[in-house]
């Protein structure tokens, strides 16, 4: 009885290091897109800084995962619980990186989005924004429904990266920004849209807890 009961307290330490990762990962987020709307430089570097203390979680993460299935020897949904935290661990670091590649192209970029353009990245990240809470939700809830309107969800953030290529590269002389600019911008895009994709991996990993079954979201 007390090994099992030391046993949920170590999957709830497990669901707890998850979200808090989580968060962090996503204010990080939050902070690349302001840096690259604002041309923040200062924030974009904080950003950078930050990303040491997202992997140490991963670390710990991974560390805490290993050494349950190693003394414990988990069965069924609590492996399940197990092998999807690890997952997870790693689809959260991956955006984590994401948000850095975002503040990196802040740094080079040499002013602040055109209008117009700024309006597109900025609807776009507020989409992904809204998948990444979606996906923490549906982990913390074990909501089968919310992880599969991530699926939706990311093709949403799809038809945005795509509207935002053609708004980039429409011909013309409306076209905003130099060449070079408009590719870093079209960048940014592609960051968020792979953060996305990472976002329905989180769903994936849901629906694997609860289920056992594999489902394909994205």
């Amino acid at each position: 009885m007390q090994q099992r009961q030391a046993f949920d307290i170590a999957l709830k330490e497990l669901k707890l290091k998850l979200l808090h990762m989580g968060g962090d990962v996503q204010e990080s987020i939050r902070h690349a897109v302001a840096a690259v709307l604002k041309h923040d430089k200062a924030l974009a570097e904080r950003v950078i800084e930050r990303d040491r203390e997202v992997n140490r979680q991963d670390h710990e993460t991974e560390d805490l995962c290993i050494r349950l299935i190693a003394t414990q020897q988990p069965v069924a949904g609590d492996l399940r619980r197990i092998v999807a935290g690890m997952r997870l661990a790693v689809d959260l670091e991956r955006m984590g990186d994401l948000a850095v590649d975002l503040a990196k192209t802040a740094l080079r970029l040499t002013a602040p989005p055109a209008p117009d353009v700024a309006h597109h990245l900025q609807e776009m990240a507020q989409a992904v924004d809204g998948m990444v809470s979606e996906g923490l939700n549906a982990y913390v809830n074990s909501d089968p429904d919310a992880a599969r309107r991530l699926a939706e969800m990311d093709d949403a953030v799809d038809r945005d990266y795509r509207l935002l290529v053609e708004r980039l590269f429409a011909d013309g002389p409306d076209a905003s920004g130099t060449p070079q600019e408009r590719m870093l911008i079209a960048f940014c895009g592609r960051y968020l849209e792979r953060i996305g994709d990472h976002v329905t991996n989180i769903g994936e990993s849901v629906l694997y807890i609860l289920t056992g079954e594999r489902s394909d979201l994205n």
